[in-house]
C-alpha cells in the first residue's frame, strides 16, 4: 500500500470526513459520475491509482451518490446502471483506497466551477486530478476538462483528461450500456462493463414462499429508475460481507403466483443464514431461461432444480 490508511477502502459521504481521515496526505483523484463503472470509467480510475502508487499518494474516487440530473433536470434522469452498494464493491475490488461518494445537492448545483475545485483541493489535497473527456462541473456545467487543465496550474495539481475507450469501433458509454441491458444482451453488457453487470441492495422481506419450496430467496426491490435486465432466471454470484457465493437469481413478478411486484429474488446455493437488511451485490454471469408461468408448485420446483444444476455447471466453468 502506498499509504498507511490500511487495507480497507474508506467510504466518505462528505468532503469534510475525507479531509479528517486524510490529514496532510496527498492524493491522486479520479473525478466523475461513473454510473456503472464501465471500462471507460475504469481506465480513468486505474490511471489515478497508478499515479497514486508511483508518487506514494492515496488513491481517491470522488463521485456522487445520486445522478446530478436529479437536481439539474429531474425529467431527464437516465435509468441508473449502478447503485451505491455495488459501486463500492467494484471500486474496492479494483483496489481504490478511498471513495468519496457525496450527494449531489442544490449547493453543488449552484456552486461555481472555481468554488467546486477550491473545496475539492482544500479537502482532498490532490497532486493529480484525472477525469474523462465529457466531465463537466460547477453551475450550468460551465467547468470542463480544458478549464481543469488551466486551473491545475493555479491550484497546484496536475490535471489529466483520459481518452474515451472504444470497443468494436464504438465508444463505450453509459447510454450504449443502458440499451444493451434493456435488450437483454448480457454478454455484450458484461464486455462493455469489463466485469459482470451487478445489482446491489438491502435484502427485504418477500412472501417466504421460497423457503417452503426448499429454495429460500433473498429479495431485492428494483427501483423505477434502475436499468435492469429482462425478466428470467440467471446464474449469478453474490457478494456478502466480503465473501462470494454462487446462486440463481430470478427477475420478475412470479407469474405462477398472483399479485407479486417485479423484484429480484436470489437463491444463494449452499447457504442458510438469515440476511434480512444485509447489503448484497448480485453479479449476473449468464441467463438460464425466460420467465415462465408454471402449472403448479411441483412443476416450478422441478424447474428450479434443473436451474440449479445448470447454474452450478456454468459458474464452475466461468469462475475459476
Amino acid at each position: 500500500r502506498s499509504s498507511d490508511l490500511g487495507d480497507k477502502m474508506l467510504i466518505c459521504n462528505k468532503l469534510s470526513e475525507a479531509k479528517q481521515l486524510l490529514g496532510d496526505k496527498g492524493t491522486a483523484v479520479a473525478l466523475g459520475t461513473f454510473d456503472g463503472v464501465h471500462i471507460g470509467h475504469q481506465s480513468i480510475i486505474q490511471r489515478a491509482m497508478n499515479l497514486a502508487k508511483a508518487h506514494k499518494l492515496v488513491s481517491v474516487v470522488y463521485t456522487f451518490s445520486n445522478h446530478p440530473l436529479e437536481q439539474i433536470a429531474p425529467d431527464k434522469v437516465p435509468m441508473q446502471i449502478g447503485d451505491n452498494i455495488s459501486k463500492a464493491d467494484i471500486l474496492k475490488a479494483m483496489g481504490v483506497q478511498m471513495l468519496v461518494n457525496v450527494a449531489f445537492n442544490e449547493k453543488l448545483c449552484r456552486q461555481s466551477p472555481e468554488a467546486f475545485i477550491d473545496e475539492l483541493c482544500h479537502s482532498l489535497n490532490p497532486h493529480y486530478l484525472v477525469t474523462g473527456p465529457n466531465f463537466s462541473f460547477g453551475a450550468k456545467a460551465k467547468g470542463n476538462p480544458r478549464m481543469l487543465l488551466r486551473m491545475g496550474e493555479e491550484y497546484g495539481f496536475q490535471a489529466e483528461v483520459g481518452q474515451a475507450v472504444q470497443l468494436d469501433g464504438r465508444m463505450v458509454s453509459s447510454t450504449r450500456i443502458r440499451s444493451l441491458i434493456e435488450a437483454g444482451d448480457l454478454e455484450k453488457t458484461n464486455e462493455y462493463l469489463g466485469r459482470y453487470f451487478s445489482f446491489g441492495g438491502r435484502v427485504i422481506h418477500g412472501d417466504h414462499r421460497g423457503r417452503k419450496l426448499g429454495f429460500p430467496t433473498a429479495n431485492l426491490a428494483i427501483g423505477s429508475h434502475r436499468a435492469m435486465l429482462p425478466n428470467g432466471a440467471y446464474a449469478v454470484l453474490i457478494l456478502l460481507n466480503g465473501k462470494r457465493y454462487n446462486g440463481i437469481a430470478n427477475i420478475g413478478d412470479n407469474p405462477t403466483f398472483e399479485g407479486c411486484n417485479r423484484r429480484l429474488e436470489v437463491n444463494i446455493l449452499d447457504f442458510s443464514q438469515n440476511i434480512y437488511d444485509a447489503a448484497i451485490t448480485v453479479q449476473f454471469v449468464a441467463k438460464l431461461r425466460e420467465q415462465k408461468k408454471f402449472s403448479g408448485v411441483d412443476a416450478l420446483v422441478k424447474q428450479l432444480r434443473a436451474d440449479e444444476i445448470t447454474a452450478r455447471k456454468l459458474l464452475a466453468d466461468k469462475v475459476k
